[in-house]
């Protein structure tokens, strides 16, 4: 936000707590709909009890995994964006 050190205003705090809120929010879907992909037939359907514990493992894997990755690429997109100069405007020269 700042690069100088310096101390962030009001509207950065803001702009981060909003990012690092869409950011969570985004990953538990997504992860909640990797999630119900793949596990989701072992706990609708009577599957033989290695393929169901197979499923429920890979799901709860891919599920955390998708989470971490999904919070990190946008909190890392958010930092490279920077914030337009002025309010409303998404280009200085626009």
């Amino acid at each position: 936000m700042t690069g100088y050190g310096g101390r962030r205003t009001q509207a950065e705090r803001d702009a981060i707590t909003v990012e690092i809120g869409y950011a969570l929010c985004s990953a538990v879907f997504a992860a909640a709909v990797v999630l119900g992909a793949v596990a989701g037939p072992a706990l609708l359907f009577e599957l033989p009890p290695v393929v169901g514990t197979l499923l429920l493992g890979t799901g709860s894997a891919l599920a955390t995994v998708l989470f971490a990755v999904r919070t990190v690429a946008v909190l890392v997109r958010f930092r490279r964006a920077g914030q337009p100069s002025q309010p409303g405007r998404t280009n200085p020269d626009s």
